[in-house]
């Protein structure tokens, strides 16, 4: 069923199957280089360097990559790709373009499905091959615990794209648009970090010239959705490491809704939160992180950001020591950090002995004078530590209404911490008192802060509409799953001197509810030719390209070339156009659909779907249908809980009161 033309990669016996490092994979020149023209070019470049699997005559065709994580151990996982013609396909439209928005997209000819199965989903496809004497384990392949050592299973590429729980699945359709469905790192049972994952998936779309490829992000960890937690701390979901931004959001969720909920709930201040709470123990928590900071943390994305941060410096089996860490001294200080952090022991010693009293700048710079003879460094100590946190102190500074003069005052802040809580102080060998914090304190602090603020925002004296916003916003933040990467979808293709560059569209003729429009229906596609070639010749070369591309265009031709005037066939298109130029052509197409699917990814069931949220099409969240007008709804919109099942008969509201409006019977 293929059309890659594969008779250049010979047929390996599996013991000669080529091994490629994971860590490269995907690269320029790794292993091959990626000079085709579009992305399907750029596939059969790829897979000349793969195991061709066997299939039975009527499987979908599929080829395999052996990728080395590490030599020492030595650990080895497999890259299957699958290739799925549309005459097999179980689902010819596809649920994610329609999600992401891409409902009115062409059905294209093929999927192409890039899986790194996990030792599950290896177990379920894979047999021993006793035919070639592999009964025992072929590869010490320890990624799939030694059990990939056959081939797949006559007719079990299917089998292989329909089950769910691999490492990673991604599927591009032929024109170069894809979804990244899963990916599966180690709390999951994986071998392979989620970033490591992302790192190679995001080189294969790098390397394969991708359009555009969209996800939906349900991600969690430790019972806290990622997107939120992650957007909250650093202003983006966890996949915004790899360029993924806004694609769509449910529940007619907008980018700008989008947007200025994650500024809103950002820069909520953490000093009016602490004035409304009666919640000690969050208080407590954020008192804690404060004091590790060694700086003031002002808003809710400051104490998730240093949270988060802070998880990635301590090892699971260890803790964090915090004393006296002094002001974060940049390269262009002109005294170096010894003396910055000598100068604020000796500034925290004289506010010690105010004895918790305001007293005035040039009091406590006076007071330093006698151990610190450079007044240049007293200034900026004094300047950098206004509201600054010392080892277990903080350092108070406020403008005097009275006087109008600076005046600094020291709190023991270690006082606000309850008695279970004294026992993270410590002292070290010099007697300075140490804040000691482990990794699963730190993890379960998240935690408590994303359960009691983020989602539940509990014990709040004064319950306004500002405290209001934080809910409000983390539902937006939460009803945005659909995210999307734009690639650079083209080649820098290596062109021969006699050989030009041009890019070609198609444009079709549609119905709406206004009469007849014409509309471009296809990106563009790269075309090289020879600097002698006519039109006649390029539409040829159009009609076969995109008719191998996509299902509708099969038997497309070309009747006109609409951004030029009238042109003789025979005429040479560089004499006319300039090379790197675009060109839409217009045509008709003759279209036999026996099992009645259409042209297009989404859809069109003539389904109505109107609901409060402002919803107008399916987004990927659970609707019901009224039962009169027959017009599709959220679920969650007309409160009906997701764990409840949909009642049997169900009316809107709308139609409701039209049957409370109804005369009452005699």
């Amino acid at each position: 069923m293929s059309n890659l033309d594969l008779s250049g990669s010979k047929k390996r016996k599996r013991n000669d199957q080529r091994v490629f490092k994971f860590k490269t994979f995907g690269e320029q020149g790794f292993p091959t280089e990626f000079i085709g023209c579009n992305f399907e070019q750029n596939v059969k470049l790829l897979l000349e360097f793969a195991q061709p699997e066997e299939n039975g005559d009527h499987a979908m065709a599929s080829w395999s990559f052996q990728l080395e994580v590490h030599r020492h151990p030595p650990m080895h996982i497999f890259l299957f790709v699958v290739e799925e013609p549309m005459e097999l396909s179980l689902n010819p439209h596809c649920k994610h373009c329609q999600y992401i928005g891409w409902g009115n997209h062409l059905i294209c000819n093929k999927k192409y499905h890039f899986l790194l199965p996990s030792k599950d989903t290896v177990a379920a496809c894979l047999r021993y091959d006793h035919r070639e004497g592999n009964n025992q384990n072929t590869y010490n392949t320890n990624g799939y615990g030694g059990a990939v050592v056959g081939e797949i299973r006559s007719k079990s590429s299917s089998n292989l794209i329909e089950l769910e729980g691999h490492i990673m699945h991604g599927v591009f359709h032929s024109n170069g648009f894809g979804h990244l469905q899963c990916i599966n790192g180690l709390e999951t049972g994986s071998d392979l970090p989620g970033h490591s994952i992302m790192d190679f998936w995001d080189r294969l779309c790098i390397g394969l010239r991708a359009r555009k490829v969209s996800l939906r992000d349900i991600s969690q960890k430790k019972g806290m959705d990622l997107r939120l937690l992650n957007t909250v701390a650093y202003g983006e979901p966890w996949f915004g490491h790899w360029g993924y931004r806004f694609g769509r959001g449910s529940f007619g969720v907008t980018q700008e809704t989008y947007q200025s909920a994650i500024n809103a709930i950002q820069n909520m201040p953490l000093a009016l939160l602490a004035h409304h709470i009666n919640n000690h123990e969050i208080l407590t928590v954020l008192s804690r992180y404060q004091m590790l900071s060694g700086h003031s943390l002002v808003t809710l994305c400051d104490a998730f950001h240093f949270m988060l941060e802070l998880k990635s410096r301590i090892p699971k089996d260890s803790n964090l020591s915090s004393c006296y860490p002094g002001l974060l001294v940049d390269n262009t200080c002109r005294w170096s950090p010894k003396r910055v952090e000598m100068a604020i022991r000796v500034v925290v010693e004289a506010l010690k002995r105010a004895e918790s009293r305001w007293i005035s700048r040039q009091e406590v710079r006076d007071a330093a004078r006698a151990y610190i003879g450079d007044t240049g460094l007293l200034d900026f100590v004094l300047k950098s530590l206004g509201n600054h946190i010392v080892g277990k102190y903080l350092v108070r500074r406020c403008l005097n209404p009275v006087t109008k003069v600076l005046e600094y005052c020291l709190e023991d802040i270690s006082k606000a911490f309850p008695k279970h809580d004294q026992g993270f102080w410590v002292n070290d060998s010099k007697g300075n008192q140490q804040y000691k914090i482990t990794w699963v304190q730190l993890m379960k602090d998240i935690y408590f802060l994303y359960k009691n603020i983020l989602k539940e925002l509990k014990g709040m004296s004064n319950y306004t509409s500002i405290f209001a916003t934080i809910p409000t916003a983390s539902r937006i933040i939460l009803d945005a799953k659909y995210f999307l990467k734009e690639y650079k979808g083209e080649a820098d293709s290596r062109i021969e001197v006699d050989k030009s560059k041009i890019y070609c569209a198609i444009m079709l003729v549609t119905k709406n509810g206004f009469g007849v429009e014409e509309k471009v229906m296809t990106p563009f596609e790269c075309f090289i030719l020879r600097k002698d070639v006519t039109f006649d010749e390029l539409k040829i070369e159009v009609e076969r390209t995109f008719g191998n591309i996509y299902l509708g265009l099969r038997n497309f031709a070309i009747r006109s070339i609409n951004n030029l005037s009238p042109i003789i066939g025979t005429e040479l298109v560089f004499n006319v156009m300039k090379t790197g130029s675009k060109i839409v052509l217009g045509g008709i197409m003759s279209i036999i659909d026996h099992n009645n699917i259409g042209i297009f990814e989404g859809i069109k069931d003539n389904i109505v779907v109107d609901c409060f949220c402002g919803t107008k099409d399916e987004d990927g969240e659970r609707m019901v249908c009224c039962d009169i007008c027959e017009v599709w709804q959220h679920t969650r919109c007309v409160n009906i809980p997701n764990q409840e099942a949909i009642p049997d008969i169900f009316l809107c509201s709308k139609c409701e009161q039209d049957i409370l409006q109804f005369p009452s019977l005699p």
